[in-house]
């Protein structure tokens, strides 16, 4: 049997789930999480980082939906006993410039799926995060810091396997 991938979604993604001023994203976002997350397709997993994120969120109403969806999927929530070594980690994406200090949680997603060996960040934010040249730099940091194994931020769109 193949094991599945795994993911770290990002607050981006499941944000989208309810963003009807991007109705292509929204609507994508909405096939990954009902043919490809509720499945099980992917091991999808998310950290107290997203949480922060959610709860960060001032519409009430809002800051409920996005925490059901992580109840409804049965989003796994990453154990963060390395906490230090995670922060340690966005620590260095900021002092090299790939993230701003004001996006210090960006760095902690990146940080937390690396130090965790998840090969897939995923995410809608494309100035912070889901672009070749962030991707590119935060490899650079990652190897110089002896994470070597595969990592890629990327997109939902990049995950929707139409083959099966």
């Amino acid at each position: 049997m193949i094991k599945s991938i795994q993911i770290y979604l990002d607050t981006s993604v499941i944000n989208f789930l309810f963003a009807d001023d991007s109705p292509e994203k929204k609507e994508l976002t909405i096939e990954l999480f009902s043919r490809f997350i509720k499945t099980g397709f992917y091991e999808s997993f998310i950290s107290d980082f997203v949480i922060a994120e959610i709860e960060q969120t001032p519409d009430e109403e809002k800051k409920n939906k996005l925490l059901k969806v992580v109840e409804e999927y049965s989003l796994t929530l990453i154990d963060l006993t390395n906490r230090n070594e995670i922060e340690e980690l966005a620590g260095k994406y900021m002092a090299a410039g790939i993230i701003p200090e004001k996006k210090y949680l960006d760095a902690l997603h990146i940080a937390t799926a690396v130090t965790k060996q998840i090969p897939y960040l995923v995410s809608w934010n494309y100035k912070h995060l889901a672009n070749i040249n962030k991707e590119h730099q935060v490899r650079i940091i990652n190897m110089a810091n002896n994470y070597i194994h595969d990592f890629r931020i990327i997109t939902p769109f990049e995950l929707m396997d139409y083959g099966n």
